[in-house]
């Protein structure tokens, strides 16, 4: 009776342990979208934004819509989070959300690309 339930035992193992880590798995590599207001005002700063966020560790998808200012990032959260986007952003010259841009960042864009410009045409 002893090895019958060790028979039941390690045959449960086997079946639930390999269950249970897949759906482990699954939602370790699932993603999540998050949305910031940047201060982006052309095509030359979705283009700078989406490029910087490619490099970003854990983004899969990042894409500016230009007239709302709303970047919206594919990510993985096992790899970064909201706070490292938003620096990221940042990094590349642009506010996200409430948060400044670099100074340093933000003075190296095109004059087209700063949000002090109030005159603004699209051909770059």
């Amino acid at each position: 009776m002893k090895t019958f339930k060790s028979f039941i035992v390690a045959f449960l193992m086997l079946v639930v342990a390999p269950a249970s880590f897949a759906q482990t798995a699954k939602a370790k590599g699932a993603s999540e979208q998050f949305q910031m207001k940047t201060s982006a005002v052309c095509d030359m700063c979705k283009a700078r934004l989406e490029k910087a966020m490619a490099y970003e560790k854990g983004v899969q998808e990042a894409n500016l819509d230009v007239p709302s200012k709303v970047l919206t990032v594919t990510y993985r959260p096992d790899k970064t989070n909201s706070d490292a986007l938003r620096a990221a952003v940042q990094r590349t010259g642009y506010d996200a959300d409430d948060k400044p841009a670099d100074a340093r960042a933000y003075n190296r864009l095109p004059d087209c690309c700063k949000k002090t410009n109030n005159v603004h045409t699209d051909a770059h």
